[in-house]
């Protein structure tokens, strides 16, 4: 009996042990190994060492304090002078190697700018802005420039475009030498050149393709700078701020530090007005026509030669230009010449040499229709054939606005079509009267046409267009039509007018909608311009100063020297609402061009500065949280 009360005593204090122990297990919290690494890798050495003089090697090793990883480092390093042939980047463990492969030049400050590429190798902190120096001869230069790069149309900030400098103040330099120093654009169209010797350059900006490091490509976006610059520096003096938390100010320090001039430089880059001409894979997506599509608008259209088939007739086509000009559908009027697989055409036009010369081209195009009609379906006896109307598309909205047209879009060549086939009546009390209108073809689609009239605020309209009034090249004729729509009254518009100070010659504004797009364009006249009748919405700015007045924005060219047409951005957002008149004013000259853009419509936002931080205090009770629900009993322990 005492055997028996000792195993079950064992027994007891065995089980309330395991209990004790599962207990434990099911609410212990997941170890987080302590505070994550927030901080970037730390510089500990280097071979040589930072802005060394009379280096005459090669190979540049960096040591940080942790293991380092570079990322994309052909995008993201920079060195300069530039290197022609390239370089060898690469991490090693905890350290940056850079192998060069050009032939050093003498006295020359060398710097290798990493710009944000370096992190560690775990929670990627990136070591920003870090850059390295050396000189080749007895001194380092340490003068810098800095600015901002936008586009030159919609001062998009451009990221990612080569930043150079020429000390060969000659204008072919641009085009000839590759530039003496370079940088590259941040994610902001921020750059600054480091290291740069006493001096006068020209600078400029370009999308260097061929990475020669000099505009030697057509097609290469460039942006220059008129004037010459000459580096400088002043010591001076700035407030910086010690906070104890984000509320409470610790301490105000006055340090020294030495400002580098200029540092607000701003460059427009553009692309200057050039197309070669080519003509694009030609094909026969129906039986009906082929398309022959070209790079850029023709002045003329080219004239097909057939090769393998004769028509019955010496118009044997119909000619319809779309895409802006820069392609043309051949629609067949020859059902001889439709029913065939494959046709050869002898085809002229002018074509870009690789000099950009326009000289006669002639080819030979073979347009095979890839797929047949698929077959009519066995109809039964005395069953009539299926009527096949042609496709009339008009475009009447039931509540129309007051500045729009109407729309007569066909998917096929008509013949004949006239203004008479088309019957547009207004509704006075509840009389229906006939009212004349404009009818007028699309100019760069000619299966298109336009129905015009200067409407009035709550007018009704009905337009009408008779069965078969209308026939295609191919028999098929339209079915009736009748559609009724209204102008929107005044009260659903709004009205705006803007001041506008700081241009002083012929400009335009355009009225951009979210995406920024142009909804609508108006000449500025007394000093401001106005927008009437205007759907509620919210709308931004932007003017172009036309100097040659022809009413579109115009590129810049190097060789002639001539900048683009300026263009500015209102900072404002403009609301219209129904019934409501607003009037700004907007000095295109108060707010720095680089901050002019608002940023709901920017499209190339910068990135964030830093990553979002963890609350590892959330993080191991979300954790303890988990596991005292049971989630983890089951595994050991």
């Amino acid at each position: 009996m005492d055997n028996k009360y000792i195993r079950n005593s064992f027994r007891l204090l065995y089980g309330m042990l395991l209990l004790a122990v599962i207990y434990s297990c099911a609410n212990i919290g997941s170890p987080n190994g302590g505070p994550y690494d927030e901080t970037p890798p730390k510089f500990v050495s280097s071979t040589p060492v930072p802005n060394q003089i009379n280096y005459t090697g090669k190979k540049i090793e960096i040591l940080f304090d942790e293991l380092i990883q570079i990322e994309k480092p052909s995008e993201n390093v920079i060195i300069t002078p530039p290197q022609m042939e390239l370089p060898i980047i690469r991490s090693a463990g905890k350290k940056a190697v850079i192998e060069l492969k050009d032939s050093l030049k003498p006295n020359t400050t060398y710097t290798i700018d990493f710009t944000n590429s370096i992190s560690d190798n775990n929670e990627k902190n990136v070591f920003e802005n870090f850059s390295f120096a050396f000189s080749t001869g007895d001194i380092i230069d340490t003068l810098e420039v800095s600015g901002v790069l936008l586009n030159a149309e919609n001062l998009e900030p451009m990221p990612g475009i080569t930043i150079g400098l020429h000390n060969n103040l000659e204008d072919s330099a641009f085009v000839k030498l590759p530039f003496t120093r370079t940088s590259r654009t941040n994610d902001k169209g921020e750059f600054t050149i480091r290291n740069i010797a006493p001096g006068s350059y020209h600078i400029f900006a370009l999308n260097d393709v061929n990475r020669d490091y000099r505009f030697d490509q057509p097609g290469e976006d460039i942006a220059f700078l008129d004037s010459v610059i000459v580096p400088s520096f002043e010591l001076t003096t700035r407030q910086d701020t010690t906070w104890k938390d984000s509320l409470t100010i610790d301490t105000i320090r006055t340090v020294g530090y030495t400002r580098f001039f200029p540092d607000n430089i701003e460059l427009r880059l553009f692309k200057e007005k050039f197309e070669r001409q080519y003509m694009v894979k030609p094909e026969r997506p129906d039986e009906k026509y082929f398309t022959l599509r070209f790079n850029a608008k023709l002045d003329t259209v080219p004239v097909p030669v057939p090769l393998n088939f004769t028509p019955e007739d010496s118009i044997w086509y119909f000619v319809q230009q779309t895409e802006g000009g820069a392609a043309v559908n051949y629609w067949f009027t020859d059902s001889t010449v439709w029913k065939q697989d494959t046709l050869q055409v002898q085809v002229s036009y002018p074509k870009s040499d690789s000099l950009n010369i326009l000289r006669p081209q002639t080819d030979t195009v073979q347009l095979v229709l890839r797929r047949r009609p698929a077959e009519k379906k066995k109809k039964k006896k005395d069953e009539p054939d299926p009527i096949v109307f042609l496709g009339m598309q008009i475009d009447a909205p039931a509540s129309m606005d007051l500045f729009d047209t109407i729309s007569v879009t066909f998917n096929e060549p008509v013949s004949d079509v006239n203004k008479e086939m088309f019957f547009l009546d207004q509704k006075v009390d509840t009389i229906w009267n006939t009212v004349d209108f404009d009818f007028f073809p699309d100019s760069t689609n000619s299966l298109n046409y336009f129905i015009k009239r200067p409407w009035k605020y709550g007018e009704e309209y009905r337009i009408e267009v008779d069965s078969a009034a209308i026939h295609s090249l191919y028999g098929k004729w339209n079915a009736f039509f009748t559609g009724e729509f209204k102008i929107k009254k005044e009260d659903e518009y709004g009205h705006l007018y803007l001041n506008i100070n700081g241009v002083d010659t012929t400009a335009f504004v355009e009225l951009l909608n979210s995406g920024d797009a142009p909804v609508r364009k108006a000449k500025v006249k007394n000093g401001g311009v106005l927008f009437m009748d205007l759907k509620p919405d919210k709308y931004y700015a932007r003017i172009v100063i036309d100097t040659n007045d022809n009413g579109v924005w115009d590129t810049g060219n190097y060789a002639e020297k001539r900048q683009p047409e300026e263009v500015y951005y209102s900072p404002k957002m403009y609301e219209v609402m129904q019934n409501w008149q607003v009037e700004e004013t907007w000095d295109v000259n108060s707010t720095p061009l680089a901050k002019q853009k608002p940023l709901e419509i920017t499209k190339n936002k910068p990135k964030e500065a830093t990553k979002k931080k963890r609350n590892y205090k959330d993080e191991s009770q979300q954790s303890s949280s988990r596991n005292s629900s049971g989630g983890n009993i089951g595994m050991p322990f």
